[in-house]
């Protein structure tokens, strides 16, 4: 049994995979509420099903990009989980399962996706009609990265000037999350925070010297 969860975006998401499809899929009701509520959604998704952490054989965790705090949450919950288990635990990019999902439902051609980076910027990376990344991700202005071609992801929404093309979806699946693992869809990654800027909360520095 494959758990699978995303921390990336304000809303978590777990989703429990039997090798042949997913069986339960929750996310949580409360944005930004990530510490708080991932552990409870996953024994909810144990529960559900009649399982125990016993039962998995393997985790799924999206690496971001995403702001620091929620990333480190699902991060450290996936690899402490892997170890106490003794599963192996695979990170995925969050925008490429946007993209597995995008490219299912069907896509006539390339197309990016583009998610919230916050300080009125963008996470973008851009995908061929199968879902697989051509280039980024990156982070830019809005403006800077305008495209006509389909957008999925918020960003769309976020900033319609810069694209107005807009499909689903439009936030990480953990269903999807654990599709393109268990189904091979996707890069697999180290389970390591995809940063593409420093963090927002920056170590102290030293304090000066009083003359």
């Amino acid at each position: 049994m494959l758990l699978a969860f995303d921390t990336a975006t304000p809303l978590v998401t777990v989703a429990l995979h039997d090798g042949e499809d997913v069986v339960t899929e929750l996310t949580a009701e409360r944005p930004l509420k990530h510490a708080e509520q991932l552990a409870p959604l996953i024994e909810r998704a144990l529960t559900d099903t009649g399982l125990v952490r016993q039962d998995l054989t393997a985790i799924a965790v999206g690496v971001g990009p995403g702001p620091f705090t929620g990333l480190r949450v699902g991060l450290v919950t996936a690899r402490t989980l892997a170890y106490a288990l003794e599963i192996p635990v695979y990170g995925v990019c969050s925008l490429d399962v946007l993209a597995v999902e995008a490219a299912a439902a069907g896509v006539p051609g390339e197309f990016v996706v583009a998610t919230d980076a916050r300080r009125k910027e963008v996470y973008l990376a851009r995908y061929d009609e199968q879902g697989a990344r051509l280039d980024g991700p990156l982070v830019g202005k809005p403006a800077d990265l305008a495209t006509e071609q389909p957008v999925a992801g918020p960003g769309g929404d976020l900033y319609p000037d810069a694209f107005p093309r807009r499909i689903g979806p439009q936030a990480p699946s953990a269903g999807w999350l654990a599709r393109a693992v268990a189904e091979e869809l996707a890069e697999l990654r180290d389970p390591e925070p995809l940063y593409l800027r420093r963090p927002d909360a920056d170590a102290p520095h030293a304090p000066k010297r009083v003359s």
